[in-house]
């Protein structure tokens, strides 16, 4: 699978069935310790696939902190949300600094594409301005946590669009949805809006694929 190894496939194949699992589950309300091992367990078991592979441990590093990340979010109250931020946060950071220091990196392709980093940055401003407004107790850690995921998804941009290489700016784009949309619906939607049948749905598959082509990407590159 995706030329990896057999063990590699068969923990591919264990993610991809916990992450489909948890889909399927997602939309109910309420948390639950299933919901909890199947989110955790999906990540974790790409984490573990890069930690099979030693010239990979800044990804494995970024997968298990959003792993940890995971676990904090699909926890009751404010300090779970905040340890989960705070994980994510670990976990951006570490994927923008795989992207800066890979050994095909080029800052100018960053330059050379400004109208996608000028199109994260002002998403950042509008969401920064949202988030403060509505965010309430929570408003510092979410407006701090911001420009930290879109460093990520501009960085990703320096890498070139060859072979694995090509799957990581729309993987980073795709986490940029994810937590765009995750911020929608618990800060700005309003209890009971008809969106909030839809977004968990997108919350969640557009996660877990941003993280399984992070992992193909580096892997098969």
């Amino acid at each position: 699978m995706f030329g990896l190894g057999t063990d590699a496939s068969l923990l591919m194949l264990a993610a991809a069935f916990c992450a489909l699992s948890y889909l399927a589950i997602c939309a109910r309300p309420g948390k639950s310790w299933l919901k909890t091992v199947l989110k955790t367990g999906s990540v974790l078991l790409l984490a573990a696939i890069a930690l099979q592979n030693s010239g990979f441990m800044l990804l494995a590093m970024a997968l298990l902190a959003c792993a940890v990340g995971d676990y904090f979010l699909s926890r009751e109250g404010d300090e779970a949300f905040l340890s989960g931020v705070g994980a994510f946060a670990i976990g951006h950071l570490a994927y923008t600094a795989l992207f800066a220091l890979h050994p095909r990196a080029d800052m100018q392709r960053i330059s050379d594409g400004w109208p996608l980093s000028a199109a994260l940055a002002l998403l950042g401003g509008v969401m920064v301005v949202l988030l403060f407004r509505k965010a309430g107790a929570l408003r510092w850690a979410v407006v701090v946590y911001v420009p930290i995921i879109l460093s990520m998804g501009i960085m990703a941009m320096g890498l070139p669009f060859d072979r694995g290489l090509a799957l990581i700016l729309p993987a980073a784009l795709l986490f940029v949805l994810s937590d765009f949309v995750l911020a929608q619906e618990m800060f700005v939607l309003a209890e009971g809006h008809k969106l909030r049948r839809f977004t968990p749905y997108i919350v969640w598959s557009s996660y877990f694929g941003a993280q399984a082509l992070f992992l193909i990407g580096f892997l098969t590159s």
